[in-house]
């Protein structure tokens, strides 16, 4: 069985035909989805497709593309949201320097704010990073100084310097279908190096669909072709990496095993 562990089943492509979407996926052998919020007009329905669906989790955050429209957030709106049970992760959350669509004084705020949630509920930070390696870590190290906090990089597509530095941290590291392109050698490195406990495998569905799917709109039954290819990287089987993929993420996601 595989986990997806970042899509969004709420964006369009997905939530059109949302339960063929579901039901594609788990007859790829897909057993869990977690179902990834980017601003509070989200909250809701990513909760309530959670709360509909048994194999699926959600997550509440705001996305550095729209950390200017919730600037005043406070954590007090974010930890009441974290109260349903089937919300197991604070996010996606961090810094896009690539887009810039928000303050870069404000995304900073916001990122860590969330970790502040993270540190409080215990549950994982899913981090968002483009372009902007240096003050994303600088702010995780400073912050697990003031106390730990569990956390993972999303669909991971920065330096293995980054990623040494962060494994450091003790943070997990999560590939989606990226690694499959051609031109991601340094990601296939990073990916085939991996420590096996700290690896996970997602989609960010509906976007970045892998070979052999790219064109088509991403749905997380294709998770399964992004975990064949890191299992050949890691010279292992593709049920020994879901195996490992599928443990990590309970491991990580502890209330998803609740």
């Amino acid at each position: 069985m595989l986990i997806d562990s970042h899509c969004h089943l709420e964006y369009k492509g997905l939530v059109e035909d949302q339960q063929a979407v579901l039901e594609r996926a788990r007859a790829a052998g897909v057993g869990g989805f977690l179902n990834i919020s980017t601003r509070q007009s989200e909250w809701d329905q990513v909760v309530a497709t959670a709360e509909r669906e048994p194999d699926v989790w959600a997550s509440v955050g705001i996305h550095p593309h729209e950390a200017d429209g919730h600037a005043d957030l406070g954590a007090a709106v974010l930890l009441e949201k974290t109260k349903s049970p089937k919300v197991i992760a604070i996010g996606e959350t961090g810094l896009d320097y690539y887009y810039d669509k928000s303050d870069r004084d404000v995304q900073k705020a916001l990122f860590r704010m969330h970790i502040g949630v993270a540190r409080e509920t215990g549950l994982p930070i899913i981090i968002h990073t483009r372009d902007a390696e240096e003050d994303t870590a600088a702010i995780l190290t400073e912050e697990m100084e003031k106390g730990a906090f569990p956390a993972l990089i999303h669909c991971f597509t920065a330096s293995a310097e980054f990623g040494k530095t962060v494994l450091g941290l003790g943070l997990t590291i999560s590939i989606s279908g990226i690694v499959t392109f051609k031109n991601a050698k340094e990601l296939q490195e990073v990916a085939a190096e991996v420590p096996a406990d700290r690896l996970l495998v997602e989609t960010d569905s509906p976007f970045l669909a892998p070979v052999p799917n790219r064109g088509k709109t991403c749905e997380p039954a294709f998770v399964s072709d992004t975990a064949k290819f890191v299992a050949e990287l890691r010279g292992i089987s593709i049920e020994e990496l879901s195996e490992t993929t599928t443990r990590n993420f309970y491991a990580l996601f502890t209330k998803a095993a609740q």
